[in-house]
């Protein structure tokens, strides 16, 4: 099963890079390039315990949807959203929170994988582990950018 380890530090508080993190409205301008868009559940400000948000996007070309749901919430440390439907066997992606000094390390453990047996698990290993890996870039990229500047007060009201 593939799994992808990322770890961001942020000079920011660890409550702003944990909201931030569950923000919708941040996630649609990190994702921009997907077109991606919140269509059903909590499709703006921040997505907590047993909440849903359906996403529509365009990856390679194509058209779909995800449903993914928080299953686990212990603010401002962790969180966890899963895939209830979508186009993925399944999708479990845990969200970390540590303060270091006048820092915050944001981890982020991403395990996913295909459906389609065999041939999908070659397609994670040669395409998808680098396509979602960076689309996690990014995505830490914008949380970090508003962190560490006053954007966050854009998003965070």
């Amino acid at each position: 099963m593939p799994t992808i380890e990322l770890e961001t530090e942020i000079k920011s508080d660890i409550n702003t890079c944990f909201d931030l993190s569950r923000s919708i409205d941040l996630h649609k301008i990190s994702t921009a390039k997907t077109n991606e868009e919140a269509i059903e559940g909590r499709t703006s400000g921040l997505i907590s315990l047993n909440e849903f948000v359906t996403w529509r996007a365009t990856h390679f070309g194509i058209k779909q949807k995800l449903t993914s749901k928080i299953t686990v919430f212990n603010p401002p440390v962790h969180f966890r959203d899963e895939q209830l439907r979508g186009v993925f066997k399944f999708i479990i992606h845990d969200h970390y929170f540590e303060v270091l000094g006048d820092r915050v390390k944001m981890k982020d453990v991403f395990l996913f994988q295909s459906p389609f047996g065999f041939i999908g698990r070659l397609i994670d290993k040669v395409i998808l582990v680098s396509y979602l890996t960076n689309i996690l870039k990014e995505r830490n990229a914008i949380i970090k950018e508003f962190a560490e500047t006053t954007k966050w007060k854009l998003i965070l009201k």
